[in-house]
């Protein structure tokens, strides 16, 4: 049955992916971020100009907070667009200069949120919980 296709298997397989690629991203980079933010606030990359503190928080909320939504499968679309632009700045930006091994990571995390971005969270979300609860958009 999990090899024939059908709806709940597309739901099974979204779930998984928001589950991996956003713990992944909170647990494997952004909750460090968060956990050293005072000793790493006055030395962190600063690609858009806007100062090593606020990008760092920046980051702290594109790889923390965002990937919490996107498990829970909240705002999923929009919950994705944080962790899409880090992820572009990163692989484009800040290690422009780099190999592509050191920036190959950024480029492969992007990867699932752009899946996310396009197919929506799935049914095993709180988007759909919304959706259900508030019924379809009025016109």
């Amino acid at each position: 049955m999990i090899f024939r296709e059908s709806p709940r298997s597309l739901a099974l397989g979204l779930l998984l992916l928001r589950i991996a690629a956003g713990s992944m991203l909170a647990f494997g980079h952004g909750w460090a971020k968060l956990a050293s933010f005072s000793e790493r606030a006055s030395t962190f990359a600063d690609p858009i100009g806007i100062g090593p503190a606020a990008s760092l928080a920046l980051a702290v909320f594109a790889e923390f907070f965002c990937p919490l939504a996107i498990i829970l499968g909240l705002l999923t679309r929009l919950a994705v667009l944080p962790p899409i632009i880090l992820l572009l700045v990163a692989g484009l930006l800040v290690h422009a200069h780099d190999p592509w091994r050191v920036k190959e990571l950024a480029f492969i995390y992007l990867v699932p949120f752009a899946v996310l971005l396009f197919t929506g969270a799935g049914r095993f979300a709180l988007d759909a919980v919304l959706a259900r609860r508030l019924g379809p958009p009025r016109a």
